[in-house]
């Protein structure tokens, strides 16, 4: 009897402990290093993962095709980047990628060499970019295109790696007379010398860029997990657009990034920006994915050009319930 009672005891203390003395599920995440990432920074420093009972592992990518690459051979379990390369993964590798969380609008510039006062004036330059078939890559042919000038007649892209890559290889080397950047790189790049042409969402319209995808046989083998992550994603982006968080949010810019202080301040409060910025609750801008799934069709000529119907990329079942959790 003592011990029956012992263990009853002994089982109820495990009911009643606290989440935090369970052991945390590890998540790991591969991003683009890049100022879109301080919610991910805020919910790892702030205990919001940790609350939810997940330890999030972040990894960073050098490019593209090495985070396709690490998704597909479960290197990782969640990708936030630019959405397109889940298009990319599922119509050119015809593996099965869903999107399952928004994130902004690519908080993106045109950059260009300092001599250079308009778009028509880069005819036979060289165009920096990460992988030339997705994403911001194909934003900056759309943008080129409507100044009238084609890939291979009129300029060449040439690859060369994620935003702090192309960066640095426009400002070491004048053959690159162009680059899509977002923040915090746009702002230095600024600071090297490039000046901006303009933003991409003015000049292109709205576009879904940055937000999470994942391998749909994980989504659907996790999906409680899942959930949880983005129910704590949500509660950590509440953090970050809270201006009352805005020195701690600079700060771990800083530390994260190894920003200038001033260079961290004018990225927190370009990605508090309506439009620009980072999307409420991190919301799926179907809209902005129509003109994402438009501009793919016009530039790499998929689908006979014509864009198809956006839902066979995105499950935000997921997103919806995760929201439930958290309150909208």
């Amino acid at each position: 009897m003592m011990l029956r009672s012992w263990l009853v005891v002994f089982a109820l203390s495990l009911v009643a402990a606290p989440a935090g003395a369970a052991e945390l599920t590890p998540v790991r995440v591969n991003v683009f290093p890049g100022a879109q990432n301080l919610p991910i920074f805020a919910g790892v420093a702030k205990g919001i993962f940790e609350k939810r009972g997940l330890k999030v592992d972040i990894q960073y990518t050098p490019n593209s095709d090495q985070q396709r690459k690490g998704l597909a051979e479960g290197a990782f379990e969640i990708a936030h980047a630019a959405v397109d390369n889940a298009i990319h993964m599922v119509e050119s590798a015809k593996q099965d990628v869903v999107i399952v969380l928004g994130g902004d609008s690519s908080m993106n510039e045109f950059m260009v060499q300092p001599e250079i006062k308009s778009i028509a004036e880069l005819r036979g330059s060289l165009v920096a970019v990460d992988a030339p078939n997705t994403a911001y890559a194909l934003l900056a042919k759309k943008i080129l295109l409507r100044n009238g000038l084609k890939e291979g007649a009129d300029y060449t892209v040439a690859p060369v790696g994620g935003s702090a890559v192309r960066m640095k290889a426009v400002l070491d080397d004048k053959k690159y007379a162009a680059v899509v950047l977002n923040v915090p790189w746009s702002i230095l790049a600024e600071q090297g010398g490039l000046k901006s042409l303009g933003r991409t969402v003015d000049l292109l319209g709205p576009y879904q860029a940055s937000g999470a995808f994942v391998m749909r046989s994980w989504a659907q083998a996790n999906g409680l997990l899942l959930e949880r992550y983005l129910a704590a994603y949500v509660e950590s982006l509440r953090w970050v657009m809270d201006p009352a968080n805005r020195s701690e949010g600079v700060a771990l810019l800083v530390q994260r990034l190894k920003l200038a202080p001033a260079v961290a301040e004018k990225s927190y409060d370009l990605m508090r920006e309506p439009k620009f910025g980072l999307a409420t609750d991190a919301r799926f801008d179907v809209e902005g994915f129509r003109n994402l799934l438009a501009i793919r069709a016009e530039m790499e000529g998929q689908w006979g050009g014509k864009p198809p119907a956006p839902g066979k990329y995105y499950d935000l079942s997921y997103y919806e319930r995760a929201l439930k959790t958290v309150g909208r």
